[in-house]
């Protein structure tokens, strides 16, 4: 009875296979189901029209376009041309993105292209901002439409829940693997479900970006980068990233690197395990990464300082990471739309426990280029208006990147796996959706905890305490703005909402230059380390057991945007929610 079974899933998938790739499924966007699905008038050629928002243009100005050039200075003639090529590979993880996350998105675009008509051009320019036509500002619902994105975006057949395929797995238990795979599209015939290989479903994209990689590779005067990106090249076309993603984090202080993978899963908000393609170039500041090796000497003793049950401390073994500050002047796909990352802890330990994660550790990466952006045009002018003045000035750059640098560090810090049934789970499938938001509020945290153990060991400069809390919060006003779609945000919502409801966060009445009245925040440092420690308890022993309903019953508590907070917002529409970077070369979409 078994054989049979296993008979029909590989007839099944077979079927699949020959079904995708002799239709359009996959590789190309659905044509007939948009044009049925949004209201478009006109022809593409002539200038397509569809209904958009009246406040379009106030919504993509939320995003402010930020120049991020590419600077050759100290790079060799061989070094640029290797650039060259890794900006044609990364295009082909952009073209992967869209089929990831918006297929639709593809032929809207195409009907649009060309089109001359201004506003059938911000449409484009906000689909693009997105990642699709799914504005990440209003809850991921169509900004021209008013259906909501599919939790599990293209990652999953149209109808799923998580219901389905946990009973589809718990009638069939061989096939979990492919199913709760990083690397699989679910795809379904029936009744039946299936995991189609990343290798499979997307072979055009990745055999040309391999190719990429390899000439890249060529091209590298450094030979444990070019060994790297010809493992990179392998892995590919086998979905299997673990020899590569050691040779990675084992790279000695690169000139020039590079991130390419499918790593994070944010979009699957269905399972929470399916990873989305992105890449993003770096070229190393090497004074700047100097500066933070102090802080790595650190990393075990600050795990064993957690508050954590000590059976659930991994050991201090694998808990090595490099540092790199970096300028990135090109990104694609999952590092291009939307929230702009100013840094990354890859590969990620919490959703993807491997030999690179549990043996070697990561690297964390700060992306110079995009923090200092946020920092100018985000961060400083929201602090002006919805912090106390008495204490908005405590808010720094250099405040802000130290909490961006132990958030990182904090990623690898707390428990590497699920204790569920006295057995090891993945943190990411045990928690579920809720996992990315739950990892990022414990890197948060855990962070701000490291600080204050290295302010008491000396490390840190007792005097710049407040400095650096105030700057923590400040981060945590610009976060909010996101909402509670987008993990960061709302990680940083339900922060804040904690640490207003214990009174470290205190809102009261403010004026504006113009006598316009608002509500700002003041704090009360005194408070702030006690609850750091008792909000680390909870996500840390969240992580530790599994337990995704207290995850979502606490996130629930503490989730809702507060009506001070609101009101606070008023007075930063002007301001824009984050950068969205233009870069010296084009990103196509294809």
């Amino acid at each position: 009875m078994e054989l049979l079974l296993r008979m029909r899933c590989l007839v099944l998938a077979a079927l699949l296979v020959a079904a995708l790739f002799c239709s359009p499924l996959c590789a190309q966007p659905r044509h007939i189901a948009v044009l049925k699905k949004f209201p478009i008038g006109g022809s593409a050629p002539s200038g397509a029209q569809l209904k958009a928002p009246a406040d379009l243009s106030s919504r993509i100005a939320q995003w402010r376009t930020v120049e991020m050039p590419f600077r050759r200075q100290g790079l060799t003639r061989r070094e640029i041309k290797m650039v060259g090529k890794l900006v044609e590979a990364a295009r082909e993880v952009e073209s992967i993105y869209w089929r990831q996350s918006d297929p639709y998105a593809l032929t809207l675009q195409a009907q649009l292209k060309g089109s001359h008509a201004a506003r059938d051009q911000q449409i484009l320019r906000y689909i693009f901002i997105n990642g699709g036509h799914y504005d990440l500002l209003d809850g991921n619902r169509s900004f021209i439409g008013d259906e909501q994105a599919p939790a599990g975006r293209n990652f999953y057949p149209a109808d799923s829940t998580r219901e389905k395929i946990e009973d589809f797995v718990a009638a069939h238990p061989d096939l979990r693997p492919e199913l709760y795979s990083r690397h699989t599209l679910v795809r379904g015939l029936g009744s039946e479900l299936t995991g189609l290989p990343y290798r499979s479903a997307f072979r055009s994209q990745l055999m040309e970006a391999a190719k990429k990689l390899r000439e890249a590779a060529g091209l590298s005067d450094d030979a444990a980068f070019a060994t790297f990106l010809r493992a990179r090249a392998d892995a590919l076309l086998n979905d299997d990233y673990s020899k590569s993603d050691l040779l990675w984090v084992d790279l000695k202080s690169p000139k020039v690197d590079v991130i390419f993978a499918p790593y994070l899963t944010y979009l699957d908000q269905l399972l929470g395990v399916k990873a989305s393609f992105g890449a993003a170039i770096l070229i190393r500041n090497q004074e700047e990464s100097r500066k933070l090796e102090a802080f790595r000497q650190y990393v075990p003793e600050i795990q064993q300082a957690l508050p954590l049950a000590e059976q659930d401390k991994p050991s201090k073994v694998g808990q090595w990471s490099d540092m790199e500050v970096v300028d990135s002047p090109y990104r694609t796909g999952d590092f291009l739309h939307g929230y702009q990352a100013v840094a990354a802890s890859l590969p990620p330990l919490s959703t993807r426990p491997g030999a690179s994660s549990t043996k070697y550790g990561t690297k964390k990466i700060f992306f110079k280029n995009f923090l200092d952006a946020r920092v100018n045009q985000v961060i400083l002018p929201l602090v002006h208006k919805m912090m106390d003045p008495s204490q908005a000035g405590l808010v720094s750059a250099s405040g802000y990147f130290t909490f961006v640098t132990l958030h990182e560090i904090s990623h690898d810090l707390g428990p590497s796996f699920a204790r569920v049934d006295g057995k090891p789970v993945s943190i990411g499938e045990s928690l579920g959706p809720i996992c990315a938001a739950v990892e990022e509020a414990k890197a948060d945290v855990t962070g701000m905890y490291a600080m204050r153990w290295l302010i008491e060991h000396d490390v840190l400069p007792k005097e710049r305490e407040q400095e650096f809390y105030a700057s923590y919060v400040a981060g945590m006003l610009r976060s909010s703005r996101f909402g509670t779609v987008e993990a960061h945000g709302r990680a940083q919502l339900m922060e804040f909402n904690y640490l207003l409801e214990k009174g470290a966060i205190l809102p009261h009445a403010g004026t504006l230059s113009r006598g316009t009245a608002r509500v700002v925040f003041a704090l009360d440092f005194s408070k702030f380390p006690e609850l750091i420690e008792s909000l680390d308890r909870e996500l840390l022993e969240i992580e530790v057991t599994g337990d995704r309903t207290r995850a979502e019953q606490w996130f629930a508590r503490y989730g809702e945007l507060p009506p001070s907070f609101q009101s606070s917002l008023e007075s930063t529409k002007d301001i824009p929610v984050d950068i969205f970077p233009r870069f010296s070369w084009d990103v196509p979409v294809r």
